[in-house]
């Protein structure tokens, strides 16, 4: 069995006993063992921290369901797995031990999914449903094929909000002034509270600033291995909405909470890097950290960069950089569907005026296209906001590269005009979708993408987003009242 392997591999023994001088030493009492679902929340189960050894062994159980936030459809059936559906095994990765530094007496670790030891189709295999798995399986394959490894960098914009007097949120917490340091100022107990907490969970936060919109913050770690920065991303989504806890505030990381203002984008800058000597660097400030708690590392410049420029031109990337980003632009309308997650997401795509990327093409310092080489040796995938998955979207975005890499897929010529000057200049460009209905037609139509989302992944991801995109169209809005309810005499 998958589950077996699993948990009988190599070193992992050890890895469990260093965990448990871990919680000895500091007194931690209880653990959160926690999975992603597919759209990106954060589920799992707690622990005390006297039965670590048994749970490591043999995991805990819960719904499948869960996988998919245990909701369900307009019809009230649960989405993607009924009552009848066996529980899945969850086998906590000792390696990613971290204790929370607002509640020092609580420990944290990502898990790995399984089907239940007792099913009677593939019995401990690996589950499909988790997104964060099948995203290590999948980088898995595409190192040992290509002997290329995925690394990114996220850019999570966010907002801080006030609360109203009905308790709900409302407006931002400091002016919609962009890089403005009097405005960063006005954030500054919130913003180093999180830098705070963000060290002590080994994140190597490395720059921020303050973006467009009122209370709009963007704080950055350094890239690393796609699976460590989805990891990365996933804690400092947590960790936001604790120091939100603490100050009274609300962590906004819906796509397009006011329109006529910026959205909270995610862009991912991603490079391949050939296998070499990997080293790594402490992160964080925990002096007592252990060498296999890998989440308090980082890998420092292993392997070669293949997105570097291999020609006399400094910004053109390499044949394989670009065979790679060929993919990206093949797919980037399905992909939208992974990117742009939520009706919500193309609000950002029609409020004019803001940057937002509305063409499936690609150049060098241009903000009009969904790709851009942003520095050399790194691309920046911009079709992508705040609500992401950052699972799906690094399994889905391998899958795209694999078939550019496979089928030497030209992404055709940088374009370094504004995209609307060129249209307007003749230039024929495919627009990206534009609703959430016309992405998920896109994703429905592409075989390439889908990859991305193996097993199970593809049936749950399209059934939950095609049930959200229902319940949109059938529902009314204000603007129907405002608009409509006067129509005729």
């Amino acid at each position: 069995m998958d589950i077996e392997s699993f948990v009988e591999q190599q070193g992992r023994a050890d890895l469990v006993r260093q965990v448990r001088a871990k919680i000895d030493a500091l007194g931690i009492e209880y653990l959160y063992l926690q999975f992603v679902s597919v759209t990106g929340k954060i589920m799992g189960k707690g622990i005390p921290s006297d039965h670590w050894e048994s749970v490591a062994q043999k995991g805990f159980q819960l719904v499948y369901g869960s996988t998919v936030n245990l909701f369900t459809d307009r019809g009230g059936n649960y989405l993607g797995y009924g009552p009848e559906a066996a529980e899945l095994v969850g086998i906590p990765e000792p390696e990613t031990f971290m204790q929370l530094p607002w509640a020092p007496e609580i420990g944290r670790m990502f898990c790995t999914l399984f089907r239940n030891r007792e099913e009677k189709v593939d019995p401990g295999a690996y589950l499909t449903a988790d997104s964060r798995g099948n995203l290590r399986r999948m980088h898995e394959a595409f190192k040992k094929k290509h002997g290329l490894q995925l690394r990114m960098g996220t850019e999570p914009e966010m907002m801080w909000l006030k609360y109203d007097e009905n308790g709900k949120p409302s407006e931002g917490m400091s002016k919609p002034y962009c890089y403005h340091i009097h405005q960063f100022e006005a954030l500054r107990p919130v913003s180093m509270q999180v830098i705070r907490y963000s060290r002590k969970m080994g994140l190597d936060m490395i720059q921020g600033d303050h973006e467009d919109a009122p209370g709009q913050l963007e704080l950055n770690w350094a890239f690393d291995d796609v699976l460590r920065n989805a990891d990365r991303l996933t804690t400092y989504r947590q960790l936001c909405a604790q120091v939100a806890r603490e100050n009274g505030i609300f962590a906004c990381f819906m796509t397009k909470p006011f329109m006529g203002v910026s959205a909270s984008g995610c862009h991912h800058n991603m490079s391949l890097w050939t296998e070499g000597q990997d080293k790594f660097r402490r992160t964080g400030n925990d002096p007592d950290t252990l060498p296999g708690m890998k989440d308090n590392y980082m890998y420092v410049s292993g392997g070669e960069n293949t997105f570097m420029p291999d020609t006399d031109d400094p910004q053109m990337p390499g044949q394989t950089g670009l065979k790679a980003i060929g993919g990206v632009v093949q797919h980037l309308q399905a992909l939208t569907a992974i990117g742009a997650s939520t009706v919500n997401s193309y609000r950002r795509l029609w409020d004019t005026g803001f940057w937002a990327p509305v063409f499936s093409d690609w150049g060098f310092q241009n903000r009009t296209t969904g790709l851009r080489v942003s520095a050399p040796g790194r691309f920046e995938y911009r079709s992508v906001d705040s609500m992401v998955n950052p699972y799906l979207m690094g399994s889905t975005l391998l899958a795209a590269m694999d078939d550019g890499l496979d089928n030497a897929l030209d992404p055709g010529a940088p374009e370094e005009r504004n995209i609307y000057d060129a249209i307007a200049q003749g230039k024929k460009v495919k627009k990206l979708p534009m609703s959430l209905g016309e992405a998920l037609i896109h994703l429905e139509n592409d075989e390439v993408v889908q990859r991305g989302l193996p097993g199970e992944m593809f049936r749950l991801y399209h059934e939950y987003k095609s049930d959200e995109w229902a319940r949109f169209m059938s529902t009314v809005t204000d603007w129907d009242k405002d608009t409509y309810m006067e129509c005729l005499p």
